[in-house]
């Protein structure tokens, strides 16, 4: 498995990550998911198209979805994308917790 690299979907929510205090559980959840993500971007579980959230579609022209479960019911959300011909990109969209997560995908 190749290694693959780590971006935010946009330069705020980057910063929104970066804003969040070092000693808070989700960030080391985060960084956590981070450094299993560049190991292996498939480590998540894949979302079913039809579950996709019309706005990532329409925002982000996504064609895959997947979920990284971080602790105490956060979830991390990414894509995967090829930056060139042997480059795997995984793309962070958003994470949030259960019930906003549940929201956002109808469940």
């Amino acid at each position: 498995m190749k290694s693959s690299k780590i971006k935010f979907i946009t330069e705020e929510l980057e910063r929104e990550f970066e804003n969040i205090d070092d000693s808070d559980f989700l960030k080391k959840s985060i960084k956590r998911a981070l450094e299993d993500l560049k190991t292996n971007a498939f480590c998540g579980v894949q979302i079913p198209k039809r579950l996709f959230p019309q706005k990532y579609i329409e925002k982000y022209f996504i064609t895959n979805l997947w979920k990284y479960d971080l602790p105490k019911g956060w979830r991390l959300i990414y894509t995967i994308t090829a930056e060139d011909e042997v480059k795997i990109v995984c793309a962070i969209l958003e994470w949030f917790n259960h019930k906003d997560y549940e929201r956002k995908f109808k469940y």
